[in-house]
């Protein structure tokens, strides 16, 4: 049995704001579990464990399989790259929708460069609010939607909001154009109660990563997974199952994980969700990246830190 563990470090093309902590660079781990790779990195402000947590968890488990023993990793980042590295991949035939583009950073520079995000006039595309003055968001928002009349928005506040900025905020938009809001407010029933009173759609996302309790509302019309925060590959397919009961869409997202990871992430939302265009579009935020021209883990760009045969 092949087992090993490697570290990587991927530079931002320009630092990253993650609930409030500035970010330079990516870094995480990729395991090998015979010929079966998976990418393990927890995402700042995000994850619940720390990079050395499951590092440390990681090197744990493998040196239990190297002794022929079951491993039960806890760590949500470490659980779903272990079951990737183990998983039988099915063949993907079917090409999913385009990823669509991720707008992020202050609405002043947006304001200024809103067309070289929207060069090819995208029909849906994805703007993080909750971080900037309501009014220069909002102003923002209106200049995106007066001057693209096809274009759908995906706003997502990362729970930045009370409820009553949230009501605020939701005021000032036309449902229509808005494909849904994610993570209004950091409670579910604030999310309900400005839904409600809004008719804005809406998604949830933390919540889920979290294990929060949550109902089905009218306004309610996607589940966005994460799975590098989910854990094992059953809790994402539970919500899978789940959403598909309540007719929800399903958004396969990303933690801005290395090629590896998003390769893996892609064939996921092609067997969840293949009618949905995933957000999957970090990939633009990483200077580099670690597959060779074949697809494969460039282990040149890798430190080792734990190898066996």
């Amino acid at each position: 049995m092949t087992l090993a563990l490697y570290r990587y470090h991927l530079p931002f093309t320009q630092p990253l704001t993650f609930h409030g902590k500035v970010e330079v660079a990516r870094e995480g781990l990729l395991v090998r579990i015979n010929d079966g790779w998976g990418e393990i990195a927890p995402l700042p402000g995000f994850s619940k464990e720390t990079l050395a947590e499951a590092q440390a968890e990681a090197l744990a488990c493998l040196a239990q399989l190297a002794k022929g023993e079951t491993i039960n990793p806890q760590l949500p980042s470490v659980q779903f790259g272990v079951d990737c590295a183990r998983r039988h991949w099915p063949e993907q035939t079917a090409s999913l929708p385009e990823p669509y583009p991720l707008i992020q950073g202050s609405p002043q520079e947006l304001l200024k460069n809103w067309k070289i995000w929207l060069h090819e006039t995208p029909l849906k595309a994805k703007l993080k609010v909750a971080r900037y003055p309501m009014r220069d968001e909002l102003a923002l928002i209106r200049l995106l939607l007066d001057r693209r009349p096809t274009l759908k928005l995906v706003l997502d506040a990362n729970q930045g909001w009370t409820r009553e900025e949230a009501w605020a905020f939701c005021g000032h938009l036309d449902p229509n154009r808005i494909e849904y809001l994610e993570d209004l407010c950091a409670s579910f029933d604030d999310i309900a109660f400005v839904a409600a009173r809004t008719n804005m759609p809406v998604a949830l996302d933390e919540l889920l990563s979290r294990g929060e309790p949550w109902q089905p509302i009218p306004q309610l019309k996607a589940l966005v997974l994460k799975p590098t925060l989910l854990g094992s590959l059953a809790n994402s397919e539970a919500l899978v199952a789940r959403a598909r009961e309540l007719k929800l869409k399903v958004i396969v997202s990303s933690c801005f994980e290395s090629g590896v990871g998003l390769g893996q992430l892609a064939r996921l939302a092609g067997e969840w969700a293949p009618d949905q265009a995933p957000g999957l579009d970090t990939r633009r935020w990483l200077a580099g990246d670690l597959l060779d021209p074949q697809g494969q883990p460039d282990m040149s760009k890798l430190k080792p830190l734990f190898h066996r045969d």
